[in-house]
């Protein structure tokens, strides 16, 4: 069971290799959205997310022959650095079983703690399942992610943190993955304080655990698709199900292209890197109908790799209107674009690209196709600047951008 003294003795144990992280009050998203808003930054963690929590627990509970086994586990990349570093910790070998879809830094960094890394499956499930057998074949003991109650246990010491310091908050926002975290920081802020309102944020296309508890039985997704590999879930675990039945609240939903949104609000309003699972609580944030609430959203991981970091910050701009790409026809003449340049930066517009294409209409002197992509400060800023292209005569289409 999930104890209070159970609680108290994870937090003991994790306190030997755990981060404090501090509340940080956000000032941006409490104007947003009324509230009071902090964020428990569990990405500034050693290794990048809360999952060290419940591995370095759960490792503790083991005998010292179950540990000199070895110990194996599946993960998309965070349950995977906090086991390799617990193992490391003890002294004890580990293996971990990736799905081939993780990102490129959380693998390298799993294995700069010494862990043995195979690579199998495109979600965690197929992964885990091959664990499994590796555990039947080797004798390795199984590290589950999330469907264990000592790792839960480990989890929900984040729980006690926030309530510690900031004991009048109203909500806490948890992501769900399997659940584990869910299970466990839900458990002890209801056993610490009921009226504590614990809300569950999964990914529409990996929401496992909303769908489950709808039927009222663990059930498993047919696919999920998401951007938040760290919660891309089919079947939640069955041990942790009864806890966050009991204990969460609600379950809040967010589509991709609100983690893409809240990425961009975190750099540039926090300087905090937050991976795209972490993100789910802060794209919940608008989804919450209350005012002048305390409200902490658990920031569980930041190990996101550049390319996708880059990927994201682009798809966000040209989702803000703060870059786009527009094509315009103009005559093959002297001077011509000189005059769209200087129509665009009266407007304050900054050119990223152009792309000049004379063999767009066999007629040049008629139609010469130049592709635009320019950097705006928003939807109202770049229709400022399509209405003044339009006023100087020129015909234009959008076009999606490519940077």
């Amino acid at each position: 069971m999930l104890t209070v003294e159970k609680f108290e003795e994870a937090s003991e144990v994790v306190h030997q290799v755990i981060q404090q992280t501090k509340l940080v009050y956000s000032d941006y998203f409490s104007r947003q959205t009324g509230n009071k808003v902090y964020f428990k930054p569990e990405n500034m963690q050693l290794t990048g997310a809360y999952k060290l929590r419940g591995a370095y627990y759960k490792i503790s509970t083991l005998s010292e022959e179950e540990r000199q086994k070895g110990l194996i586990t599946a993960s998309a990349g965070n349950h995977a650095q906090g086991v390799a570093y617990a193992a490391k910790c003890y002294g004890v070998k580990a293996v971990i079983v990736m799905p081939t879809t993780t990102p490129l830094i959380k693998v390298e960094r799993t294995k700069s703690y010494g862990a043995e890394v195979i690579l199998y499956g495109d979600v965690y499930d197929e992964a885990c399942a091959h664990a499994l057998e590796l555990a039947d074949q080797e004798g390795y003991t199984f590290i589950h992610p999330f469907n264990d109650l000592a790792v839960a246990t480990g989890q929900g010491t984040i729980a006690m943190e926030i309530i510690q310091e900031l004991p009048l908050v109203d909500y806490i926002l948890v992501p769900i993955g399997g659940g584990g975290l869910a299970a466990g920081v839900s458990t002890l802020a209801k056993l610490l304080n009921f009226h504590i309102k614990v809300i569950g944020v999964e990914p529409a296309g990996a929401n496992c655990m909303q769908v489950s508890l709808k039927n009222e039985e663990v059930t498993t997704l047919p696919h999920v698709s998401t951007i938040a590999d760290g919660t891309a879930v089919q079947t939640p675990g069955d041990l942790i199900f009864p806890y966050v039945q009991e204990n969460i609240d609600d379950i809040i939903t967010v589509n991709d292209d609100e983690l893409i949104a809240a990425f961009l609000d975190m750099v540039e309003n926090h300087k905090m890197i937050v991976e795209n699972s972490g993100l789910l609580t802060v794209a919940a944030l608008k989804h919450l109908n209350v005012k002048n609430k305390k409200i902490v959203s658990i920031l569980s991981g930041g190990n996101m790799d550049v390319i996708t970091m880059s990927s994201v910050v682009q798809h966000g701009l040209i989702q803000r209107d703060r870059i786009f790409t527009v094509s315009v026809r103009l005559p093959d003449r002297a001077g011509e674009l000189v005059r769209v340049a200087t129509v665009i930066a009266n407007q304050q517009g900054n050119i990223i690209k152009l792309d000049h294409n004379q063999f767009v209409s066999t007629n040049r002197n008629a139609a010469v196709e130049l592709k635009i992509t320019m950097e705006a400060f928003g939807t109202e800023h770049k229709q400022q600047i399509m209405k003044a292209l339009k006023a100087a005569g020129y015909e234009m289409q959008m076009v999606t951008a490519n940077l």
